[in-house]
């Protein structure tokens, strides 16, 4: 099992909703294996065409199924909401760790 990466963008939409969600979430990643690597308020837009968030958070979770136990923890149910309550826009992807490019770049290689 391979680690993945969660990059969380939003708007925040909810103060109250959000606080909520970010007073449990810690402890709640770290149960299952997941680790803030980064957070981030919007700067600038310097390339690209995705609509800005304000706000970014990306954990690093020690694999998928980490990940899939964190939103799926019945102990966890009345936490999410929160988190969907307190945001707009949200935006919640999964990249798989890489150590380098040599994968994407052989995978091109491949379709040329």
């Amino acid at each position: 099992m391979s680690p993945v990466y969660a990059l969380n963008l939003f708007n925040l939409a909810d103060r109250a909703e959000y606080l909520a969600y970010a007073r449990r979430s810690p402890a709640a990643v770290a149960k299952h294996n997941g680790t803030v690597v980064a957070l981030g308020e919007f700067a600038d837009t310097v390339a690209g065409d995705l609509a800005p968030r304000r706000v970014f958070i990306l954990v690093e979770w020690a694999s998928r199924a980490d990940f899939d136990a964190y939103r799926t923890d019945p102990d966890l149910a009345d936490l999410h909401p929160h988190r969907e309550d307190g945001t707009t826009d949200y935006v919640w992807l999964l990249y798989d760790k890489l150590d380098d490019l040599r994968p994407i770049l052989r995978a091109g290689e491949a379709e040329a």
